[in-house]
């Protein structure tokens, strides 16, 4: 089915032993470079990495300090038990208010004839239901 690839790499090889053998002599001009650099103005190296702590220093408590803003957050105590009464009382309210609406539009329906007064109990009574409908989902 799949055919196994067998390698026969040197298990002393790694990711750094290669990029240490194809680096090696730039990383020693650059090293050598550095250690002649240092060693000729020694005191200028010295004052120049004082003055750039320094800097650091005074420019982290200026220009890169956050100020914090009043992050004031309130915590809600949360009963369940309070919560799930109160929905449960909702529901039974929603379900009470249809169940009258529901008989509002049913005597509505049942006469032949709606006067003016009856068609806006009729429309206010079914926009009713349709918001006590869409709390439901």
């Amino acid at each position: 089915m799949w055919k196994r690839i067998h390698s026969n790499r040197d298990p002393r090889d790694t990711l750094y032993s290669e990029i240490h053998k194809e680096f090696d002599s730039y990383f020693a001009i650059a090293g050598n470079a550095a250690r002649r650099l240092a060693n000729a103005y020694p005191r200028f190296i010295m004052g120049a990495m004082i003055f750039l702590m320094a800097l650091s220093f005074v420019l982290s408590f200026t220009v890169f300090r956050k100020s914090e803003k009043a992050n004031i957050t309130v915590v809600k105590k949360v009963n369940p038990v309070e919560d799930g009464f109160r929905q449960i009382l909702q529901a039974t309210g929603n379900i009470r208010e249809t169940m009258k609406l529901k008989k509002l539009v049913d005597s509505l329906t049942a006469k032949k004839q709606l006067s003016a007064v009856d068609s806006t109990l009729l429309d206010s009574a079914l926009d009713r239901l349709s918001k006590i409908h869409q709390t439901l989902k």
